[in-house]
């Protein structure tokens, strides 16, 4: 391969790579939002009180801000109910309809405010790297076709999820569309992964690193689908935290976890699973992968972030669900599914060799 492009490779991956550490860095910043309350610090999307500067104190509104900005977003709501419907989704679109909690409109906080101006401008940056991955991508394509076109669409997830941001604003942080908000993230994360691999692969010969890499792909795919599921559900508890703290006016943290009910008790036993599934991963993968690859390394990783993951979810459980663990929390979760989806785009190299090496 010559060098230009090897260096068209190096580029790449240098700002994929760097993209997939903004993603999770943006994760990170959503969960301080959600955990300080910060959400509907600014009630209008993409701008913050009408302005891309926002305001840092309340007499730079007008007097009936609140009437203002909850207007905008009614109107905008009606054309989202709209789209559901024609969707098919009547049922959701009607939820939205009846739900007398998207007309609250909060006052004005200036330390939200500006909370939630510094997640929005984490994401602008993030979608300008997305705009300059695509076009680091397009030197690329000679040598790997596919290689702009997942990075097209990952600019399109981009965008729609900005959207979805939008909604989730509009709706005054409709529990169900975080969720959404949430997977598109890790799908995002993924796909980035994804792209950033295929380039390793144009300027790196795969070789044998493991045996068994069919079993190991499938006991680690089913411990991926789980930490999904974990994750989702994680999202579940944390609406119900919201719920709980609204009833308290955030005071008496130490009685939430009570409150929590049967989601609590899953999501936080579910943990120890995943922990058991992993550790018989580890012990297969010290068996038969050889030292001192990826597949080996990455495999150690993984299993220190879901220990740092329960750890994070006991403090919360017996500590009243400190503000400062939320986000922390959720990042780990979320690395988790990143980590697991590299060692198994290892493996399934691996098994391509196997198969090869079968059939020739």
């Amino acid at each position: 391969m010559n060098q230009k492009n090897l260096k068209n490779i190096s580029s790449f991956r240098r700002i994929s790579l760097i993209t997939v550490i903004a993603v999770y860095f943006l994760i990170l910043v959503g969960g301080i939002v959600r955990s300080t309350g910060s959400g509907m610090g600014c009630p209008d999307w993409p701008k913050c009180f009408g302005n891309w500067v926002p305001p840092t104190e309340v007499n730079q509104l007008p007097e009936n801000y609140q009437e203002i900005y909850l207007q905008k977003r009614v109107d905008k709501n009606q054309r989202f109910v709209a789209l559901l419907s024609s969707l098919g989704f009547d049922k959701k679109a009607e939820q939205i309809k009846q739900d007398k909690s998207i007309l609250i409109e909060g006052e004005f906080n200036a330390t939200k405010t500006w909370i939630e101006y510094l997640n929005r401008l984490t994401g602008a940056v993030i979608g300008i790297l997305v705009i300059f991955t695509f076009i680091y991508s397009l030197p690329l394509k000679k040598l790997d076709p596919w290689l702009p076109i997942l990075a097209f669409l990952n600019l399109l997830l981009v965008i729609f999820q900005g959207w979805i941001g939008s909604i989730v604003v509009s709706t005054n942080l409709l529990q169900w569309m975080i969720t959404v908000h949430m997977i598109l993230a890790l799908l995002i994360v993924c796909l980035l992964l994804y792209v950033h691999f295929r380039t390793y692969q144009l300027s790196h010969k795969p070789v044998v690193k493991t045996d068994k890499p069919k079993t190991l792909m499938g006991l680690l795919a089913l411990g991926f689908i789980l930490m999904v599921i974990q994750v989702v559900w994680g999202t579940q508890v944390r609406e119900k935290v919201d719920q709980i703290a609204l009833q308290f006016g955030n005071l008496f943290r130490n009685e939430w976890v009570e409150h929590l009910g049967m989601k609590f008790l899953i999501h936080r036993s579910f943990s120890l699973v995943l922990l058991g599934l992993h550790l018989v991963f580890l012990y297969l993968v010290y068996k038969n992968a050889k030292r001192k690859t990826g597949i080996f390394k990455w495999t150690q990783v993984l299993l220190l972030l879901i220990l740092a993951e329960i750890i994070t979810g006991a403090g919360m459980g017996y500590f009243g669900i400190p503000a400062f663990l939320q986000p922390i929390h959720l990042l780990v979760g979320s690395l988790i599914i990143g980590v697991q989806f590299v060692v198994l785009l290892l493996l399934n190299d691996q098994r391509k060799l196997e198969i090869k090496g079968s059939s020739s």
